[in-house]
């Protein structure tokens, strides 16, 4: 995926400013940065949800995990998940269901369910629809610390199955450093840091990865590349 002289203005407020970026194929790619540095307008951008100045190539069909689950209220989980899937391909709902760990719950409705188990049905539904990018705004921050270990594992899990593009916001360099190859720190429309995030997978969710502390510090702004 390609962006080429990325700009956004809101006004007299620019949200973006010129931004010029490579992403590989088939890896994660972690946006980080305070609120207001860009972020999810970037993500908005790649989605084509907003207009922008410049160019974005290579993003294909998308899917999108919000940082709220948005499921359809008046279906049954079930019924959301086979709602973006082509008709051959409705029977893996019901198993992706179940490799989120809500098998028997097949016609519960949103309602129903705690937060954080409406976030699995959303994690099922963005990666059952076909994609070729999977763009994540935030999609851990309102969970606690059990269930995001959990969820930051599922994503992980499903990702090495397809390994499309993906690409998430967050303000958390935990979860930056634990779900992904390449860590991006976003201030004021700019990049301020870019760098490759090295270690190998499994993370381990409880012990630091070095790549953290250069996150905090460009976060900071000790560091600037």
């Amino acid at each position: 995926m390609k962006f080429a002289e990325v700009s956004k203005q809101y006004g007299a407020v620019t949200a973006l400013d010129k931004i010029t970026l490579e992403l590989e194929e088939g890896k994660i790619t972690a946006l980080l940065g305070e609120s207001g540095a860009g972020k999810s307008t970037l993500l908005n951008a790649a989605a084509g949800l907003i207009p922008f100045a410049g160019t974005i190539e290579g993003v294909g069909k998308v899917s999108y995990l919000f940082q709220s689950a948005k499921l359809l209220p008046n279906l049954t989980l079930i019924q959301n998940l086979r709602f973006v899937l082509p008709a051959k391909s409705e029977a893996n709902a019901e198993e992706m269901l179940a490799r989120v760990g809500l098998s028997g719950r097949e016609k519960s409705y949103p309602h129903e369910l705690s937060g954080g188990e409406r976030q699995r049905v959303a994690i099922a539904r963005a990666f059952l629809f076909p994609h070729d990018t999977l763009l994540m705004d935030e999609p851990f921050s309102s969970l606690d610390l059990a269930l995001k270990k959990t969820l930051v594992g599922l994503v992980y899990e499903l990702w090495l199955e397809k390994k499309s593009t993906v690409v998430f916001v967050t303000h958390d360099v935990r979860e930056a450093a634990l779900l992904s190859h390449r860590g991006i720190v976003l201030k004021k429309g700019r990049v301020v840091y870019d760098a490759p995030i090295e270690e190998p997978f499994p993370r381990d969710f409880f012990r630091p990865q070095p790549v953290e502390s250069a996150f905090v510090k460009a976060l900071t702004g000790e560091t600037e590349c």
